[in-house]
């Protein structure tokens, strides 16, 4: 199994170090280097080769955002992990739009944390369960019925139970517990109901199930 190249960024030093911690033991995991600030992650992912980075939103110098479209841009091959104390539906959607490719928030516990970072290494997007509640809480969120009734009708009634769940913010693991099936049988159905909604991440299923009636 390829190791996974973290790099974290942070402006608070103790942040970094509980991470560091966290992280430290889990297995095919290696933390490449770390940074304060938005400029100082650019200047390091020059030199060396890095997977995935977890990245703060208020820094100094650099801010999380401005450094997320910089490495989007000019290093195709990072992904981008948010790493935040904020759950604005606003702030999110934004950093959705950007690209980002997860976003968690800080108090999030390691078992998030680790899941996040493998998800994202193996071209997944990950999304915690506060996060999605975020999204759904939006109200700017448009509400309009594209073709999704059309494409909701393609799914089978498990699919469409999954969706609904998948929609109120429960993880994998929660989804799994609800429904007596292992996560494992969760993220495969995820994974199917992308490819059968056209939708590229979480949130396309969000919005999706809220156009359709699924949740409120």
């Amino acid at each position: 199994m390829k190791e996974i190249r973290l790099l974290i960024v942070d402006d608070h030093q103790i942040i970094i170090d509980g991470l560091k911690s966290l992280l430290e033991d889990e297995a095919g995991i290696r933390l490449m280097g770390e940074a304060n600030n938005g400029k100082e992650a650019l200047d390091i992912l020059k030199l060396l080769d890095v997977d995935i980075v977890l990245m703060d939103i208020d820094m100094p110098i650099m801010n999380g955002i401005e450094a997320t479209k910089h490495i989007l841009k000019d290093f195709p091959n990072v992904k981008v992990v948010i790493l935040s104390m904020h759950k604005e539906g606003g702030l999110i959607k934004n950093l959705i739009s950007i690209g980002a490719h997860g976003f968690l928030l800080k108090n999030s516990d390691q078992a998030q944390l680790v899941e996040a970072i493998r998800k994202v290494a193996s071209g997944d997007k990950y999304f915690s369960p506060e996060v999605t509640m975020s999204l759904l809480n939006k109200t700017s969120i448009n509400t309009s019925t594209l073709n999704g009734i059309d494409l909701l009708s393609q799914l089978t009634e498990r699919e469409t139970e999954i969706l609904k769940l998948i929609a109120e913010g429960f993880s994998n693991k929660e989804i799994g517990e609800k429904l007596f099936i292992s996560h494992r049988t969760v993220d495969t159905h995820r994974t199917n109901l992308m490819k059968k909604l056209d939708v590229g991440n979480i949130a396309g299923l969000i919005k999706l199930a809220i156009q359709n009636g699924l949740v409120s």
